[in-house]
């Protein structure tokens, strides 16, 4: 798929999300208890693949809550999601939860105010950024900041900082790098000869796990819908759902992999980028093997109510990957 064909998938409007007047009252009156306000405008984000509530609220009132704004209203991003309905995401708000709080303040993420689970309700109130995310396709100078942006990230997190505890990449995503290998055993099967990408694929994603040893902290989900372009110029970087222990280059690869979809030279732009410079070749071919393996598989399971376009978009980034890989491996001229 070319980056004209991924117009099937409306970035920005991809999420099919609970708007404030869905949420129980109950957890409604919590929220704005917590908050300090009554609560009186509401700003639903669209992008993303979860059901979960997302949304920039103002507030106003006298009560004990922080946050941007002017005169007697401010601001703060609030997500939620029913444990009951979505005990899944429930637990990766939970995750990012645990691990937001011990983010350094000088990483450039949105900071963590304040959590609550009531009503069957997670809740993850943040410091609202004002900003939007990246347009796609990418704009080079948006590309630009973004990418510069990702060194900063690196520096406060490399070496992983005290205190915040993650589980490596490499070990929890070998559960999802099979797919090159189960399709490799499987025309095999009855004797016909395997088809030599395929083959060389099954080899490169059995060494990504081990590809994937590093002592920085990282994102490990990094795409456009998990990066503010701020209105005062900095770059964020939120949705801190499964952040790993890996090699500093792997947030850099992840946003570099929708670049190539969208027609940058993604080989170019890592090798000039400082955390992508020294990165092993082999180590970033068995990764991205990996990625595309996990987005193919994906893409080929059935569809999600709850969010419409997350299949076209894991098979979007299915052929990104691996239309990169290809031309790292020389597959294509």
């Amino acid at each position: 798929m070319t980056a004209s064909q991924a117009g099937s998938v409306p970035h920005g409007a991809t999420a099919v999300r609970p708007q404030w007047a869905d949420l129980p009252e109950p957890l409604r009156d919590r929220i704005a208890e917590r908050l300090g306000g009554d609560v009186v405008a509401t700003a639903s984000q669209g992008s993303g693949f979860t059901p979960g509530f997302a949304s920039r609220l103002a507030y106003g009132g006298t009560g004990g809550g922080t946050g941007s704004g002017t005169g007697g209203t401010r601001r703060a991003f609030v997500k939620a999601v029913s444990a009951d309905r979505s005990p899944a995401i429930a637990d990766s708000y939970r995750a990012e939860a645990r691990i937001a709080a011990r983010i350094p303040s000088a990483a450039p993420v949105p900071a963590l105010r304040w959590t609550l689970e009531e009503f069957d309700w997670v809740v993850l109130c943040f410091d609202d950024v004002p900003g939007r995310p990246p347009a796609r396709p990418w704009k080079p100078n948006e590309l630009t900041d973004v990418l510069t942006a990702l060194t900063a990230l690196a520096e406060v997190m490399t070496p992983a900082p005290e205190g915040l505890v993650v589980p490596q990449a490499g070990d929890w995503l070998a559960e999802d790098f099979g797919y090159w290998r189960r399709l490799a055993r499987a025309s095999g099967a009855d004797g016909s000869t395997v088809d030599p990408q395929v083959a060389e694929l099954a080899t490169l994603e059995e060494a990504a796990p081990a590809a994937l040893a590093g002592d920085s902290v990282v994102h490990c989900d990094l795409r456009d819908d998990n990066v503010i372009l701020g209105d005062d110029g900095r770059v964020w970087f939120c949705d801190w759902n499964w952040p790993s222990r890996g090699p500093a280059w792997l947030d850099l690869v992840t946003v570099l992999i929708s670049a190539c979809g969208d027609g940058y030279d993604a080989t170019a732009l890592l090798s000039a980028h400082p955390l992508g410079e020294n990165a092993d070749g082999d180590a970033v071919d068995a990764v991205l093997a990996g990625l595309a393996g996990y987005f193919a598989d994906s893409s080929l399971q059935p569809a999600v109510s709850g969010s419409p376009y997350l299949r076209a978009h894991q098979a979007w980034y299915a052929q990104a990957t691996l239309s990169w890989l290809a031309l790292r491996r020389g597959w294509v001229g």
